[in-house]
């Protein structure tokens, strides 16, 4: 069986992939491994040989459509999110790197690791494969005898301790979790602006009666009082029209008001009183359905800037992204694949359609143009050197290259007629399979090198040193980051995942949440999380070679 599994690499993934699924969707007093049981899979199965393994190109491929994908999702709220607090997280997890850094220095007085192979535990530890990249570079720079033994010492170091970076945030999570009790769609909830999880929408007909009001357009009152709510159908005199900017209520209008509660009551309190009559009801003139964005032309365009009520008669209430229903606004950006609820006159309902696409197969296709050229910028940028100081010299590689460049095009939306962004369905299925492609192929290419490297001499502390270093720094990050920065645990797992700049972290991460906040916080901070363990790891190396 395994010289069969060797000769066929694509049989194997998918063995791999099945299996991990299976046992994946295990749960245990509630709590499952999720997409990350794929990469332990692979640990068991890559542990009988040597030979079975994946080719490099599914990992990168997987790797790079996996992080592309995040990016293009996260984009928008990345940016968002950065002018607001971004600066204080990115100081949190970069402090809690150099905390890791002190421990490994601790280990090594300890456990008298070699600073070769305490350099390759700290890449190890926090998963990161230019960190050793960097290591492995400075020890050939600083050539003498012996160069392949000592080149072989981190990354001894570094195959004991990488399974351990994977499973300690992961174990970190499911514990912190628990003794938090989180209520991961409550914690999204504090992230309202970036629409992550689904919103109490309802709606009240107000009679007009406050003095204050009518002598104000609609526009005008929303930009005074600021109700984030959405103003429908108004009725005057018998007669309903829809309410717009310029409306301007009299005493005594109908008026229907779209919104979360809070928000609803409020601005009723302020425009009159609640009756029981429904606007919404009355069909005769004004219709409403849910419509699929996949027009182009519209996508990626705020829904003020296409003057629905001046065109078509038209206003939207609601969108629907995935799973997750918001309020609309003016400046809600609309994206392919949203569904959006549209309030119009029913004899202009068909070009409404037409207007926004409506259909269903487009959303099925991914437009390869942008999708490959956003891919090859991101790839191109990912081989870029780029200088540091001490003659250091990295590359963002097939990770860090996509991630940006996509966080860029998913702020952008568009350039003129290419559309960056892909439907919501799309995107996840990309995401999916390159997540399971690199889970699989770092499993199975670990597996035997984990096993046989653990059995060789001072195997067993360097592994006790990785398991220190992988499950404390996460655990104290959890607890200072939700207790004491008072980050949402949704997205603060996401900085975690990227503070170990993990995927599978990440992926197990989105199973737990079941929403976009971990994405959020892995994109805020990977930048800086890559580069930072690239320059430490080599630091860590010359402190202890000098301290020797």
């Amino acid at each position: 069986m395994i010289a069969f599994l060797v000769k066929n690499p694509l049989l194997l993934l998918f063995v791999t992939a099945a299996l991990g699924y299976a046992i994946g969707r295990i749960r245990i007093k509630g709590a499952s491994l999720g997409v990350a049981a794929v990469l332990f899979v692979g640990l068991f199965i890559g542990s009988f040989s040597p030979d079975l393994k994946i080719p490099d190109f599914a990992f990168t491929f997987g790797l790079a459509v996996f992080v592309y994908t995040i990016g293009l999702s996260s984009g928008a709220g990345f940016f968002a999110s950065f002018t607001r607090k971004g600066l204080r997280d990115n100081i949190f997890i970069f402090t809690m790197l150099l905390l890791a850094f002190g421990m490994v220095l601790l280990s090594a007085g300890w456990f008298g690791l070699k600073p070769t192979v305490a350099a390759g535990v700290f890449a190890g530890s926090l998963t990161n494969t230019p960190a050793l990249g960097g290591v492995l570079d400075a020890i050939r720079n600083a050539a003498g005898a012996n160069l392949e033994s000592v080149l072989a010492e981190p990354v001894v170091g570094y195959s004991v301790t990488y399974p351990l970076g994977v499973l300690g945030p992961i174990f970190a999570i499911l514990i912190m979790s628990r003794v938090f009790r989180i209520n991961y769609r409550k914690e999204a909830a504090r992230l309202k602006a970036f629409n992550l999880v689904e919103q109490e929408i309802y709606n009240v007909t107000v009679r007009v009666g406050a003095s204050g009001v009518t002598s104000t357009t609609l526009h005008e009152f929303t930009a005074s009082q600021r109700p984030n709510v959405v103003f429908g159908r108004f009725e005057r005199n018998g007669v309903i029209s829809l309410a717009d900017g310029s409306t301007r209520l009299q005493p005594g209008d109908l008026v229907s008001i779209v919104g979360g509660p809070e928000d609803v009551d409020a601005a009723a309190a302020l425009l009159g009183t609640v009756v029981d009559e429904h606007l919404d009801f009355d069909r005769s003139n004004y219709d409403f359905r849910r419509i699929f964005v996949s027009h182009g032309d519209v996508v990626g365009r705020k829904i003020g800037d296409l003057k629905l009520p001046e065109k078509y008669d038209a206003i939207i209430t609601r969108v629907r992204r995935g799973d997750v229903d918001f309020l609309a606004n003016a400046n809600t950006v609309l994206e392919l694949g949203d569904r959006v609820r549209v309030v119009a006159a029913r004899g202009r309902m068909k070009e409404v359609s037409e207007f926004f696409g409506d259909s269903y197969k487009d959303l099925s296709e991914v437009d390869l143009l942008s999708f490959g050229l956003g891919m090859s910028l991101g790839l191109l940028l990912g081989l870029v050197p780029i200088p540091l100081p001490g003659g250091v010299t990295i590359t963002l590689g097939s990770a860090g290259g996509p991630l940006l460049v996509a966080l860029v095009l998913g702020a952008l939306r568009r350039t003129g007629p290419i559309v960056w962004t892909m439907p919501y369905s799309a995107n996840l299925t990309l995401r999916q399979l390159g997540l399971i492609m690199l889970l699989a192929t770092v499993g199975l290419k670990s597996g035997y090198t984990f096993l046989s490297t653990f059995t060789q001499s001072g195997g067993v502390v360097i592994f006790l040193a990785g398991a220190i270093i992988s499950t404390a720094t996460p655990l104290l990050a959890l607890f200072v980051g939700y207790k004491l920065l008072k980050i949402p645990f949704g997205m603060l797992t996401g900085m975690v995942a990227s503070m170990h700049t993990q995927p599978a972290v990440l992926g197990f991460a989105n199973e737990q949440s079941e929403d976009e906040a971990p994405n959020l916080g892995w994109s805020l901070v990977f930048p800086l999380a890559t580069i930072s363990k690239i320059i430490l790891a080599q630091l860590l190396l010359s402190i202890l070679s000098r301290a020797g």
